[in-house]
This record gives C-alpha cells, sequence and structure tokens, in this order.
C-alpha cells in the first residue's frame, strides 16, 4: 500500500477529512450530487431519507430523557426534604439529638421528643408595599414514645434561621456548643418541669443557675420587641467610626443601650460556659463578685463591648447593679480564663487581672488591641494585681495570651503592668 493509500485510510478510519483529501475530491462532486455525494469508504449521507430503525432510536432517547429528568427530579425533592434531625439512642434508653438542619424559614423548635414527620404549608400575602411575601406554617410530628435525653455539641452548627428553642421537660444534657453560631437565635425556653435547666428572660443555665450556658447571639432582637424597639438599630454600620453619628441621639438612646445591649449576669452564677457570649452585641456586661470561671471562648468576638465589670449586691428591679456597688474589670473571685475568652474584644479599654486568678488559656486576649493612624486604642496593656515574679509563679499561662498588635512593620506584644491596683471608677 502506497503512503497516499495509506493516509487516505487513516482519514477514513477516523472519519476525518483533512485539507489535501477534501482537494481531491471537491471538483470531482458534481452540483446536483453535492448533499448526497458518497465518498468512497464513508456512508452514503441519509439526506430526505428515513434513518434505520429511526422510531426505536426515538424512543430510547426519549426513555433516556425521563429516565435522567426523573432522577434529577428526585435528588432535587431529596434535598429538599430529606430528614433534619439526625438522632442518636442512647444507653439510658433516651435518644441524642446529633444535627439538627433547618429545612427551610423553621423559626422555632421544641426539642422534647423524636419528630417522625414534617409537613410544610406554603401561603403567599401581598405586603403594604404589594410585594409578594411567602410563609411556610411546618407541622411536626412526634413520637413521644422516644424522648430526647441530650442535644450534642454542634447540633445547632451555623443555623441562620431558628429564633426559638423550647427545651423539653427530659432533656437531662446540653453540650456548651450545642447552639454554635446561631446568629438569629433569640430565646431559649426550658419547661418548667426541667430537673436540669432553666431559662430566665430567654437566657440559659443549668437548674441551680451556678452556670450560664448561652446567651443567644440575637437577644438584642428579642428585647428590642420587648421594649418596643422593633425600628430601632444602629445609625451606621460602622457607627463606632463614623464621627458624625451621634450615639446617644434620639435613635440610640442610654435608656437603649441599658435595655438591649446591657447585661449583668445573675449573682448565683460560679462558671460562665464556653462560648456562652459568642458574636453577642454587648456593649457592657456585668460579672458578680463570686464567679469563678470564665470559660473558653466565653465572650469570643464580641466586637462591641466596651465594658466588663463586676458587682456586688443585688441588682436593681432594671435587671442592672447599682452604680455605687460596681467596680472596674474581672471579680477577685475569678481563677480561670479559658483560651480566646476575650478574642477580639477590640472596643475594651481596660482590664485587671486579679490576685486569685491561677489559669490564662491561649490567645485569650488576642486581637483586643489595634493601632490606627498611629494611636494604640483596646487592650495594648493588661493591668494585674500580683508582681512579675509571683505572677509567673502562680499563673498557668498559655501561648500569646496578651495578643499583640501592629506597631509599624513590625507587630508589638500587648504589655503587662505588674503589682497594679484595681482602678476606682469604672
Amino acid at each position: 500500500m502506497s503512503k497516499k493509500d495509506k493516509a487516505e485510510k487513516k482519514v477514513r478510519k477516523n472519519n476525518l477529512v483533512d485539507q489535501s483529501f477534501y482537494d481531491d475530491y471537491k471538483d470531482s462532486i458534481p452540483a446536483d450530487q453535492i448533499w448526497d455525494f458518497q465518498v468512497e469508504g464513508l456512508q452514503k449521507p441519509w439526506i430526505n431519507k428515513p434513518m434505520p430503525n429511526a422510531r426505536a432510536k426515538k424512543a430510547a432517547v426519549v426513555v433516556i430523557l425521563v429516565i435522567a429528568i426523573s432522577i434529577a427530579i428526585f435528588f432535587s425533592f431529596w434535598i429538599l426534604h430529606s430528614d433534619p434531625f439526625k438522632y442518636t439512642p442512647q444507653e439510658d434508653g433516651g435518644t441524642e439529638l446529633t444535627r439538627f438542619s433547618n429545612p427551610g424559614d423553621l423559626l422555632e423548635l421544641r426539642i422534647d421528643s423524636v419528630v417522625t414527620d414534617i409537613r410544610t404549608e406554603v401561603t403567599v400575602e401581598q405586603n403594604e408595599n404589594g410585594e409578594s411575601v411567602r410563609h411556610t406554617e411546618y407541622t411536626l410530628t412526634r413520637d413521644e414514645a422516644q424522648p430526647i435525653t441530650a442535644i450534642r455539641e454542634y447540633a445547632f452548627n451555623c443555623d441562620e434561621k431558628i429564633q426559638v428553642i423550647e427545651i423539653g421537660k427530659g432533656v437531662a444534657s446540653i453540650a456548651n456548643k450545642a447552639f454554635y453560631s446561631c446568629y438569629a437565635l433569640r430565646e431559649i425556653r426550658v419547661d418548667d418541669d426541667n430537673p436540669n435547666y432553666c431559662s430566665v428572660d430567654g437566657v440559659l443555665f443549668n437548674k441551680d443557675m451556678t452556670e450560664l450556658i448561652c446567651y443567644p447571639i440575637d437577644r438584642d432582637a428579642y428585647l428590642r420587641e420587648k421594649y418596643g424597639y422593633e425600628g430601632q438599630y444602629w445609625p451606621s454600620e460602622n457607627w463606632k467610626n463614623d464621627e458624625t453619628v451621634d450615639k446617644y441621639n434620639e435613635y440610640y438612646t442610654k435608656e437603649y443601650e441599658d435595655r438591649v445591649n446591657t447585661y449583668a449576669v445573675p449573682s448565683t452564677v460560679k462558671e460562665i460556659g464556653p462560648l456562652a457570649f459568642n458574636y453577642s452585641e454587648l456593649f457592657r456586661l456585668y460579672l458578680p463578685e463570686g464567679l469563678e470561671k470564665l470559660g473558653t471562648l466565653a465572650v469570643f468576638r464580641n466586637w462591641h463591648i466596651e465594658r466588663v465589670d463586676t458587682y456586688t449586691g443585688a441588682l436593681g428591679a432594671d435587671g442592672l447593679p447599682a452604680p455605687e456597688n460596681i467596680k472596674p474589670s474581672l471579680p477577685d473571685s475569678l481563677t480561670y480564663i479559658g483560651s480566646d475568652c476575650f478574642n477580639s474584644a477590640i472596643e475594651m479599654d481596660y482590664m485587671y487581672i486579679p490576685a486569685n486568678v491561677t489559669y490564662i488559656g491561649h490567645h485569650a486576649f488576642w486581637g483586643a488591641a489595634r493601632k490606627e493612624k498611629g494611636e494604640l486604642t483596646g487592650l495594648y496593656e493588661i493591668h494585674a494585681a500580683l508582681d512579675e515574679a509571683d505572677f509567673k509563679a502562680q499563673v498557668d499561662a498559655g501561648d500569646q495570651w496578651t495578643g499583640e498588635y501592629d506597631n509599624g512593620l513590625f507587630p508589638k506584644r500587648v504589655g503587662v503592668v505588674y503589682g497594679e491596683a484595681r482602678r476606682t471608677e469604672p
């Protein structure tokens, strides 16, 4: 076989026509055969002729398309309607809620027994602007023979819809990280007959109120509704850096701040649990003298918090301490400050480590100091009651617990002023 024949055979084999092969044929194709001319070695074109087994082939294509569409619809339906509840049986005969995945816009959830079915009903209404607003109602069917006795950590991880959670009377164990980063959570309620937990104005405690477990991230929304401030929000997203905004203008009064952005931990509390106040929108937090432990990430990323002070005595009718009973910074009774406890508390300007503290976790005050336009702000220094030798001998301090801030080209560690007396004014 000649080289030309081999080349032509290779072209025919691959059903391709290169330029030289085309040139050999283009001048020999009669004009009246341009659409149905048969090239040697190739199948004759099927122009205006029925394809062999055309009906069978069309039917096969239709069947394949129907199957593909059905599979797509099935998986779409499965993804949207797969069980949002994951449970794990417990040795005591109860059930642990392991994972909750919001099926859409479920805003309130009672946790008491296993949910076996969830139905939705969608309605559309016109709002005052003439816009269509979609509402979804959820109906949950439960099996009361399967009580929920535990809620695992991260069970509600980063849920952005749920606003109210009700804890049933049979729940005996709630992990500290159960409601981690539930940004829309406004209120936690507990059945009065629950022997292990209670809630006060939406905040979750153990039954004897010696531990604060969870301060809902969006509790300020609940308080705005409670006190009639639904329409009041911060005048500016970055109001702290906006010199044209008066913090105490008619839309942002002192009364508003006291009611919505201030919280006094009850005097019975000895421990504030891990992540208890994570991401909350507090400006001031009052801790009781008698508090012993601030857990890991307890006040994590409270970007706007300005003061964390101690109070003695009883709280007033407004839930706040009397001014004469307040002293700056942490309680003398405190012994434990968890890792990342005050991480990113950039608005705080004073921190005092009492003499009884024996443990400070790593990065406890990381990111709480900064330097902008040559000016130091935040916790660029920390005061400690003990002198340096006693502090280092007594306190088990984690890595980089004081944090650092930018100082020109190089970061600078936050300094500690040892042997200092507590300030007398908040």
